[in-house]
């Protein structure tokens, strides 16, 4: 095999080192649609069956993607630039396509107990100025916050109050005060979020209160008995002591040590319901339903059978014993020469023939014909 000359090695590198360093402008059939703010381009032009086939695809495409990406570069650029300390940076004017989210949108916040309160009432907010006049300082100050206008925890001096105990340290009184406050805001939030996700604000037993009622003062008692080791099994009550209300039912638990075998077979039925398709089905209560349904429909089927029976008359048998008439005429009941009726003939009817409803007998004597 023949060596490769100078002049083909000098070639092949300059064909890569133009490769390399391809021009800036490139031509294109169809100009790209452009949308500068998403940072995307759109070629529209035909593919060159015949080239995609005679080349790689992989060499193809890569050189496809080199001249639309060299195109949008030089689109960006057209756009206004501004130099950020030591970089010339180009402003993107606003996206034309819309691009769907890549997660839902956030859900409009719950309102909270005051903002129903107000929208119930009718009450407006009104927006504050950010700046006071303070009179101690002579100039104006920002209402909240750092340095803020009749700022008290900056004074030295606290007058103490008539009623108040001369003992007190005011300072302490003034923090504590502010502390409740702020875990009061805190308390008020956290109820804010749990009421708007339906959940249950669990009880935050006794919360401080100026002046106590009868009812703090009972449930203050309560809960003091019940924070023994043995939840106030063993607490003496006061003669006329009534028992605590709302305390609730004490959970029972599974013992840790011992037989297994309840809790087991508690877990495995769990884990049968959640498996199965169907709805769990008891069988003895179905089987008992079943069989009261058809004791129900057994009655009603005589029923119905003893009433069509009821209104036929019997017919008129030899004497001494008695016909199939009628409810109470004739056989047991029906006697003489012919029982008919309803209550005619035999132990109640006699003569010679017992009439339809009180025919002779004990009731109807002699040859007297009972009426219809």
């Amino acid at each position: 095999m023949a060596a490769p000359s100078i002049e083909e090695v000098l070639a092949k590198a300059e064909q890569e080192e133009a490769e390399k360093l391809k021009s800036i402008t490139v031509q294109k059939e169809l100009d790209l649609e452009f949308d500068i703010g998403n940072l995307v381009a759109f070629d529209k032009n035909r593919v060159d069956v015949r080239e995609f086939r005679s080349k790689k695809k992989e060499d193809f495409l890569r050189s496809l993607a080199r001249d639309n990406t060299q195109l949008l570069v030089n689109e960006i650029w057209k756009q206004p630039t501004e130099r950020i300390e030591e970089a010339i940076v180009a402003k993107l004017p606003d996206p034309v396509t819309r691009l769907p989210r890549e997660k839902p949108p956030p859900k409009r916040k719950a309102p909270t107990k005051w903002e129903e309160f107000a929208k119930l009432k009718g009450i407006q907010k009104k927006k504050k100025t950010n700046l006071v006049w303070d009179d101690v300082a002579k100039e104006w100050r920002r209402r909240w916050g750092y340095k803020r206008a009749k700022d008290d925890t900056k004074e030295w001096l606290i007058e103490v109050p008539v009623t108040a105990d001369p003992n007190e340290d005011q300072f302490e009184k003034r923090n504590k005060a502010k502390k409740e406050r702020v875990a009061k805001n805190e308390l008020n939030r956290l109820r804010n979020i749990a009421r708007a996700q339906k959940m249950k604000v669990p009880g935050v037993g006794l919360t401080p209160a100026a002046q106590q009622s009868r009812s703090d003062l009972a449930k203050a008692v309560s809960v003091a008995k019940t924070s023994t080791a043995s939840a106030g099994k063993f607490q003496d009550r006061l003669p006329k002591e009534k028992a605590p209300k709302n305390t609730g039912k004490k959970r029972k638990f599974e013992p840790v040590i011992g037989d297994f075998g309840s809790e087991k077979q508690k877990q495995l039925d769990l884990l049968k319901i959640m498996d199965s398709k169907r709805p769990k089905i008891d069988v003895t209560k179905a089987v008992n339903k079943q069989m009261r349904e058809d004791d129900r429909e057994e009655a009603a089927a005589k029923f119905r059978k003893g009433a069509g029976k009821k209104g036929r008359k019997g017919n008129f048998p030899k004497q001494g014993k008695g016909g199939k008439g009628g409810k109470f005429g004739g056989g047991k009941f029906g006697g003489g020469k012919g029982g008919g009726g309803k209550a005619g003939g035999g132990k109640f009817g006699g003569g010679k023939a017992g009439g339809s409803k009180a025919g002779g007998g004990k009731f109807g004597g002699g040859k007297k014909r009972g009426k219809n």
